[in-house]
């Protein structure tokens, strides 16, 4: 099995600390109502829940940083939050953490997106989205440029996190891509539908296999390495890590084989959040002089633990030692 070495995974780990990385995209706040179900409601065909437990996180681009931080990481966080008391429950929960709002642009005119999710016997039953996704208007778009030139100002790399609420416009991922450039910064991109194709020049392009089959149309067979080397060019990036859930990652360079990485995890429990912790663990180990494939291999890692927890998590170095020593 392709693996890093001991010496080497410890050494990364240690570099990781104290990176600071650049999280651009949508952040949102992750609500959860926890109970037990024991009969059907009598209204309609759906379990009744009993909720016995409520809590919050940061969710979207702030669970990427949430992340950063657990890795050992610093963060400066672009992003926009309405006026609302969910905004300022998403401030609260970055503060507990440690990570500064100072680069979030408060927008009246918009809600702070939620996402809850209702959870029975330790299993989702039903998430409920509340957000607006209209497009910004001119003033805000330039004031979150300014406030993305000041984030990339002291960065060792940048995560762009697009959930098509609106922060990642064109114009405000080729800023941003440009800048990285300039400063030789690697850029990490978890992509959706919306701006496929606008994220020419970035390091490593992080899609899971429905995303990118829905981009490229009908009649691509992604299990070829050619359709993927086609993919990858059509997108002008310089990597592509194809997630594909139970099945692990696949990386894809300009030049070579590509390099299926299998999943590591030991028992898949809830797959919320773990495309994050891929990005934030990869960005954090490029910029800390990691081989792209080195890098995937650490975020491989770090999702294998996240996937065996209830809800959105982040993970610890100690635990990615860990479970690398627990790898037979």
């Amino acid at each position: 099995m392709m693996d890093l070495p001991r010496e080497r995974l410890t050494q990364l780990l240690q570099q990781m600390r104290g990176r600071r990385i650049a999280v651009i995209g949508d952040v949102m706040l992750d609500q959860y109502l926890i109970g037990d179900t024991e009969r059907i409601s009598p209204e309609a065909p759906v379990p009744v829940v009993s909720v016995r437990e409520r809590r919050s996180a940061p969710g979207g681009a702030a669970n990427v940083a949430a992340n950063v931080v657990a890795l050992g990481g610093t963060v400066a966080l672009v992003g926009v939050v309405g006026a609302d008391p969910v905004g300022q429950a998403l401030r609260a929960a970055l503060a507990l953490l440690n990570i500064s709002d100072s680069l979030l642009l408060t927008c009246r005119s918009r809600r702070t997106t939620v996402k809850t999710r209702v959870i029975a016997r330790g299993q989702q039953v039903v998430r409920i989205d509340e957000e607006d996704v209209d497009p910004f208007d001119d003033g805000a778009l330039s004031e979150l440029g300014g406030l993305v030139e000041r984030a990339l100002a002291d960065a060792d790399a940048v995560v762009l996190e697009d959930y098509n609420k609106g922060v990642l416009s064109p114009s405000l991922i080729r800023l941003a891509i440009n800048r990285a450039r300039t400063r030789q910064l690697p850029v990490v991109v978890d992509p959706k539908f919306q701006h496929f194709f606008d994220y020419q020049g970035a390091t490593l392009f992080k899609p899971n296999r429905r995303e990118l089959a829905d981009a490229l149309g009908a009649g691509i067979d992604l299990a070829q390495p050619e359709a993927l080397r086609s993919a990858l060019a059509r997108l002008g990036v310089e990597w592509v890590l194809l997630t594909l859930g139970a099945n692990g990652m696949q990386l894809v360079g300009r030049e070579g084989a590509p390099h299926s990485i299998p999943s590591r995890a030991r028992e898949v429990f809830d797959v919320s959040g773990a495309g994050d912790t891929v990005t934030a663990w990869s960005a954090a180990a490029l910029a800390a002089g990691a081989t792209v494939l080195e890098a995937a291999l650490i975020a491989n890692l770090a999702a294998s633990i996240e996937v065996g927890r209830t809800g959105v998590a982040t993970v610890s170095p100690a635990e990615v030692l860990a479970a690398h020593a627990a790898t037979p």
